[in-house]
């Protein structure tokens, strides 16, 4: 987008004079020039957002009697043709008009004549692409909130019918403590909820209208910016004109949202992909979300989990390259603000793509809960709780019930058995107090059942708060 020179411009589509900088350009721009300075093939993504702020601020002029009543309904009218000629896709867009707010107006006058001219009176095209793009992140905002809430409904709904279920619990890959499968999706339950927190409160922080801030300096005309705040769902109007046209914030903090999110999910993607592993085999995915081999037709490879991860790139490369843009501008607009769209535009797409390839694994997959259930056990898993015993009913300081359970560890992998195969008299020889009562807590399902502190992986919490999530995510949706 280009930083507005005057109010009224006299504009045409006459595309090689450049016309719609009137009478002080008379040549035709260079084709480089004109490549580099279109931005129309991507920010005309903006047109609702666009035709919204113009109806907006156009019923203000009226209202303001800045332009008639007359004026507004043509323009409304006009307006609305453009929308249906949009939407069936028979607006022709024109890279000389470089940007999606100069198409528009240049085609609303072709339409309507002098009333659509009148359009562009209190305002630059530096606060109208401000207010647009705030209108179309907000948009975004609202539709990947109804995503992660639906990715939220899958993950609790999937973990409330295995609560119960142990699987391995890992620390660096390795097996530590028993948990359950329920316990496990839940944890990126909190980290999506998370996510939603801070999409809302970029939404809050972006819903300022700068409509009516013009080039930089505001105008002379008797606008009611309250008034367009309002129409537009916005907050308030912004406070300071020279900050409203050059903020993107906004767009920098749905990013860096986004940034956060995307290793959330490929986190998740990462996890599917090993529990799917052979040597895993925690989970299965159907073909709707597999792909073969060319060449060994047993494989099932789980792509869509694998393009999940790769995808953060996308949206974390958008942040640095919207900082990079931004981070040495003097105030106010400057073109290099033209780059702000494209990173946003590729990172949502990303993200709502990403969103619902997770969306649908999580409710795809089938749970192998027995082999899940066989390695829980795995690698001296329940090692902390003869040491939490130690401690409980021998009151042996934790730090000599730690050493006590490694000589323990060690007796029962120099013998490649399990904890619970030990002898109690092979026990006692480390710890004399030790009693055959030790072994109540040495089985994967006791081990869990003992963990119930608040957000433990103890059945009875996870599936509470299973259905605490469920319960408000089907509120909100309701």
């Amino acid at each position: 987008m280009s930083a507005d020179k005057t109010n009224n411009t006299n504009t045409s589509s006459q595309a090689n004079t450049n016309a719609q900088w009137g009478g002080r350009f008379a040549g035709g721009p260079s084709d480089i020039m004109q490549a580099i300075n279109a931005s129309v093939s991507f920010d005309k993504a903006l047109w609702k957002q666009d035709i919204e702020g113009s109806l907006a601020h156009a019923a203000m002029l009226a209202h303001t009697g800045i332009i008639t009543r007359e004026d507004e309904a043509a323009i409304r009218d006009g307006l609305a043709a453009i929308r249906g000629d949009i939407e069936a896709q028979r607006f022709d867009f024109s890279e000389a008009l470089e940007d999606i707010h100069m198409n528009i107006e240049v085609r609303l006058s072709e339409r309507i004549g002098e009333a659509g001219k009148r359009l562009h009176t209190a305002r630059s095209r530096n606060d109208q692409v401000a207010t647009d793009f705030r209108l179309w992140v907000r948009d975004a905002i609202d539709g990947l909130d109804q995503q992660v809430a639906s990715l939220m409904r899958a993950l609790a709904t999937r973990a409330e019918a295995h609560a119960a279920d142990p699987m391995p619990g890992f620390t660096h890959l390795q097996t530590a403590q028993p948990v359950t499968f329920g316990h496990h999706l839940m944890a990126y339950v909190e980290m999506l909820a998370r996510d939603r927190g801070r999409l809302s409160d970029t939404r809050k922080r972006l819903n300022e209208c700068p409509l009516g801030s013009a080039a930089l300096a505001g105008t002379s005309f008797p606008i009611d910016r309250q008034m367009t705040a309002r129409l537009l769902k916005f907050d308030r109007p912004t406070a300071n004109s020279l900050d409203a046209v050059s903020d993107r914030d906004f767009a920098l903090e749905y990013l860096s949202a986004l940034s956060i999110m995307a290793m959330h999910l490929s986190r998740l993607a990462e996890e599917i992909v090993i529990w799917c592993s052979s040597p895993f085999s925690f989970i299965r995915l159907s073909d709707a979300f597999t792909t073969g081999s060319s060449i060994m037709p047993q494989k099932r490879n789980p792509d869509a989990a694998e393009l999940i991860r790769a995808k953060t790139g996308r949206m974390t490369s958008s942040l640095v390259g919207l900082l990079t843009v931004m981070k040495g501008l003097p105030l106010a607009y400057a073109k290099d603000m033209q780059e702000d769209k494209e990173p946003v535009f590729a990172a949502t797409d990303a993200a709502v793509l990403s969103l619902a390839a997770c969306d649908g694994m999580i409710r795809d997959m089938t749970a192998n809960t027995e082999k899940m259930r066989a390695l829980a056990g795995s690698g001296f898993s329940t090692a902390t709780d003869i040491a939490d015993w130690l401690v409980r009913v021998l009151k042996v300081p934790f730090r000599t019930a730690h050493h006590i359970t490694g000589r323990l560890v060690a007796r029962a992998e120099a013998k490649n058995i399990g904890l619970s195969e030990l002898s109690l008299a092979e026990m006692q020889e480390e710890e004399a107090g030790i009693t055959d009562d030790i072994f109540s807590v040495l089985t994967v399902e006791a081990s869990i059942a003992s963990r119930t502190s608040e957000g433990g992986t103890a059945a009875s919490n996870v599936s509470r708060e299973a259905k605490k999530w469920l319960a408000a995510l089907n509120r909100v949706s309701a």
